[in-house]
């Protein structure tokens, strides 16, 4: 595969253009009667994204074989205005017609031990596996003004769950 850089003038046009190549790999696969899961990124990086997503793509493309799935989540109920979830609900899952038992959410409000167990099994039986590891089609990592990335910080320790 073939690595290049684009660059874009605005936030909002690599928005518009991402969302466009997100809609565009999920009618090739459904064309080809196949799933195509998605590891989504919270925080504030990607809520353009999904704007952009939910606003102009809900009704010119196929949801049913979507699957959802998340990098990270906060330890805070979905209705928490800090949830990955409720943010990513509001600006894109809202407006799609994706069927809800492909959406596979991290439980911030549940113990985290039993949750990371939970939502590791899920991704382990559902998605297909290359070199024993869970394989996505395609996964998005934000990135923070501070430079973190999946809810890991700069210049703080580990916490042991």
């Amino acid at each position: 595969m073939e690595k290049t850089v684009r660059i874009f003038g605005s936030p909002e046009e690599l928005a518009e253009k991402f969302a466009g190549e997100i809609a565009q790999l999920i009618s090739l696969k459904a064309s080809a009667r196949e799933n195509v899961s998605l590891l989504l990124s919270g925080g504030s990086t990607p809520e353009a994204l999904y704007s952009v997503i939910g606003d102009q793509f809900a009704d010119s493309v196929n949801w049913q074989g979507v699957l959802i799935f998340w990098g990270d989540e906060r330890c805070v109920p979905a209705t928490d205005p800090e949830s990955n979830f409720g943010m990513t609900f509001r600006t894109m899952l809202s407006k799609l017609s994706i069927p809800e038992e492909n959406i596979h959410r991290i439980r911030g409000e549940d113990d985290p031990k039993r949750e990371v167990v939970r939502i590791a099994g899920e991704v382990g039986r559902i998605l297909p596996r290359k070199n024993d590891l869970p394989q996505f089609d395609l996964s998005l990592l934000g990135l923070g003004e501070d430079g973190h990335t999946a809810s890991l910080f700069p210049g703080r320790k580990l916490k042991n769950i």
